[in-house]
C-alpha cells in the first residue's frame, strides 16, 4: 500500500523553461537599471562567476540563492561598490529574482489531484533544490513535509533529503513511497537506489534509459500518476 509520495517541484508541477527565461535575465537587468553595471559585468560574467563560486564552495552548490547573491555581492565591491551598500543591492536584487522566480503556471490538473491523493489518507512531501518557497504557491496546504534540499545542504541526490522526508512523513517505508519527479540523476536514480517507487516524468523523451531499470515508471507528464498509483495497487507492485 502507498502510503506516501513525495514530489520534486520545477518541471514538475509546473513548466520552468518560461519561467528561467524570465527570472535570470529579468533580476539582472533590474539591479542595471539601478546602477548600470552589467556593460562591465554583463549577464555571461554573472552566470560565468556563479558556476565558478559552485566549484570553490561544493557545500553550497545546491543553495542557489546564496551563490547568487554572494556572486552579486563580490561584482558589486569590484564595481567600486562599499561593502555594506554592495549586500544592500544584492539583498534588493534577490528579492526581485524571487518575485519573478515564484511566477509559475501550475499544470491545471495539479490542485484537483493532490487533494484527491490526500482524500485517500496518502501523505504528501516536497523536496527540491530549487528556490521556489512552496509555501507562497496555493498548493501548499496539501503538503505535510517540504524539504528545501539545497539550502539544507544535501541537494538531490544525496540520499539524506529522501530519507529525511520519509522519517517525517511518518516513518513511511520506500517500499510504501513515491518519488515524482523529472530528473533522471538527482530524482529517479537516487530513489530507485533506496527502494522507492519512481514515477519519472521524462517529458523532453530524453529517451535514457530505453527500459528503465525495475521500480522506475517513465510518465510524460504528471497527470499519469495517479493512472501509475492504481496499476502499482492492482498488481501488487506496490508491496515489492
Amino acid at each position: 500500500m502507498i502510503k506516501a509520495i513525495t514530489f520534486d517541484l520545477d518541471d514538475t508541477f509546473w513548466d520552468n523553461g518560461p519561467v528561467m527565461a524570465a527570472t535570470e535575465p529579468g533580476h539582472y537587468q533590474w539591479l542595471d537599471e539601478q546602477i548600470g553595471h552589467a556593460a562591465r559585468f554583463p549577464l555571461e560574467e554573472y552566470q560565468r562567476r556563479r558556476m565558478a563560486l559552485a566549484q570553490q564552495y561544493p557545500l553550497y552548490r545546491g543553495d542557489f540563492t546564496w551563490l547568487r547573491r554572494k556572486t552579486l555581492t563580490d561584482m558589486l565591491v569590484e564595481f567600486g561598490l562599499a561593502g555594506d551598500e554592495a549586500g544592500r543591492w544584492a539583498d534588493d536584487t534577490i528579492e526581485h529574482m524571487l518575485t519573478l522566480r515564484h511566477d509559475v503556471t501550475i499544470f491545471e490538473e495539479v490542485p484537483a489531484m493532490l487533494e484527491r491523493l490526500r482524500g485517500r489518507g496518502i501523505r504528501l512531501g516536497a523536496i527540491t533544490n530549487g528556490n521556489v518557497d512552496l509555501e507562497r504557491l496555493v498548493i501548499a496546504e496539501h503538503f505535510d513535509v517540504i524539504i528545501k534540499a539545497g539550502v539544507a545542504l544535501a541537494p538531490k541526490p544525496d540520499a539524506r533529503c529522501f530519507l529525511s522526508a520519509m522519517a517525517r512523513l511518518g516513518m513511511a517505508a520506500p517500499r510504501e513511497t513515491v518519488h515524482v519527479g523529472d530528473s533522471w540523476a538527482e530524482d529517479a536514480l537516487p530513489a530507485q537506489r533506496l527502494g522507492m517507487h519512481v514515477a519519472w516524468i521524462d517529458a523532453k523523451n530524453t529517451g535514457l534509459p530505453e527500459q528503465p531499470p525495475g521500480g522506475i515508471h517513465r510518465l510524460t507528464h504528471i497527470r499519469e500518476l495517479e493512472t501509475l498509483l492504481a496499476t502499482l495497487e492492482s498488481s501488487g507492485d506496490d508491496q515489492r
